[in-house]
């Protein structure tokens, strides 16, 4: 793996300033997502690290604030980035040096802010307020808002002039999966925090109360509602099959990684059954390092003949 100096020096990066803007941005998602973080630093072409660390770190702080405090200080707090976030993009400058490392990203990638600023209205009318969703129609509507253009100031950065139509719409058949593995692998800790991510419909349809989920109790309905859940995320995760065709292929290793690792999640939920509504279902720790370390040795040959980075 090059060192991040490299790296740096790799992705165009200039100035003492500007580099340890980026730095701590990196730092920040090491700190806060370990695994997508080496993920990068392992398998991605380094000349594209910077720009996409920039981009989570980025798209890390705005959940943060949408998720912290009182639906109004999460208002408050948003309303108060996004003129920051406006502001840093209109002059390349910020007193926050993870925003400074983010704007000089979306200028030099090219990015559209039109991307940047719907998942700011989005973090403001669907993630702030969240409260649950009704049905189907009322999750693909948060993930239109909110979830996919999240990911999009992220991933958008690894094509120069950001993301054409198709790709765009692969990157949203991607977030379908991942938002769905992520709420049934969250549930206990959503749930625990007041937060019901499973459509109150299926509920219905189940015969399963909220009070049921809250209290693991483990019956056969509540057994059937769990289980119709995990086979839409398998099938979700299956119609994503492909998503790495999209990807620019200095990133394609990660894609596949991060596909593999949900598969992971997704499967140990199933394991789980029950038991997720009992405790929140990580990653592990023996996983995720197999399949990293797999992919990086698999991809080493290859991403140096590709990207002639030796």
């Amino acid at each position: 793996m090059p060192s991040w100096r490299s790296t740096l020096t790799a992705a165009g990066i200039p100035g003492t300033s500007l580099r340890d803007d980026y730095t701590r941005a990196a730092r920040r998602v090491l700190r806060r997502e370990p695994a997508p973080y080496l993920a990068l630093r392992l398998l991605a072409a380094p000349p594209l690290v910077p720009a996409l660390a920039a981009g989570l770190a980025f798209m890390n702080l705005v959940d943060d604030v949408a998720e912290t405090g009182t639906p109004q200080q999460r208002s408050a707090g948003l309303a108060a980035l996004t003129r920051r976030v406006e502001a840093a993009l209109r002059s390349g400058d910020s007193p926050d040096p993870v925003l400074r490392a983010y704007a000089h990203a979306v200028d030099s990638r090219g990015l559209p802010e039109h991307w940047v600023s719907r998942f700011l209205e989005g973090a403001a009318t669907a993630e702030a307020a969240f409260d649950g969703f009704a049905d189907e129609a009322d999750f693909q509507a948060y993930l239109d808002a909110y979830a996919w253009p999240g990911v999009l100031v992220f991933t958008g950065l690894q094509y120069q002039g950001g993301p054409d139509p198709e790709q765009a719409a692969g990157w949203r058949r991607f977030v379908d999966a991942a938002q769905r593995v992520d709420f049934l692998a969250d549930l206990h800790g959503d749930l625990a925090d007041g937060r019901l991510c499973l459509p109150r419909a299926r509920l219905h349809e189940h015969s399963v109360t909220r009070a049921d989920l809250e209290g693991a109790r483990d019956t056969p309905a509540v057994r059937a509602l769990l289980a119709a859940e995990a086979r839409r995320a398998r099938a979700a995760l299956d119609a994503a099959h492909g998503i790495g065709d999209f990807a620019e292929p200095g990133l394609r290793p990660v894609v596949a990684t991060m596909a593999d690792l949900m598969a992971h999640q997704l499967t140990a939920v199933e394991r789980a059954g029950v038991g997720a509504l009992r405790r929140d279902v990580g990653y592990g720790l023996t996983a995720p390092l197999r399949i990293l370390l797999r992919a990086a040795s698999a991809g080493r040959g290859r991403g140096r003949a590709r990207t002639g980075i030796g």
